[in-house]
């Protein structure tokens, strides 16, 4: 049986690893803190902010609602605050078929 790697889920996220998984500013990471409720990650007594799992889920649906399907902010906030549970399996989703996609490109390299 072929060895499989385990995805690391880590407890908390810095700043830098989250600007790196989303290729962004950190300005921009904290403009979306302040404007979006949903967004809110914990600081440390230096007052670096620490990303939860959860926070990183809820930076993709703004980024997805935002930068994929055009959203403006206000708007982005409204369908967040009215279809919570849909906004979450809709993320859901979209990373499920993201690794799918992934997956096949790797095959058919291998190809």
């Amino acid at each position: 049986m072929p060895y499989k790697e385990r995805d690391i889920n880590k407890l908390y996220y810095t700043m830098g690893e989250v600007t790196e998984m989303f290729d962004v500013n950190a300005s921009q990471i904290r403009f979306y803190e302040r404007e979006f409720e949903i967004l809110q990650p914990k600081k440390n007594k230096k007052g670096n902010r620490l990303f939860t799992p959860d926070d990183v889920e809820n930076l993709k649906i703004i980024f997805n609602l935002v930068k994929e399907k055009g959203f403006t902010l206000q708007g982005a906030k409204d369908y967040i605050r009215n279809n919570k549970g849909e906004v979450k399996e809709n993320q859901k989703v979209i990373d499920s078929l993201e690794k799918l996609k992934q997956f096949l490109l790797e095959v058919k390299e291998q190809l």
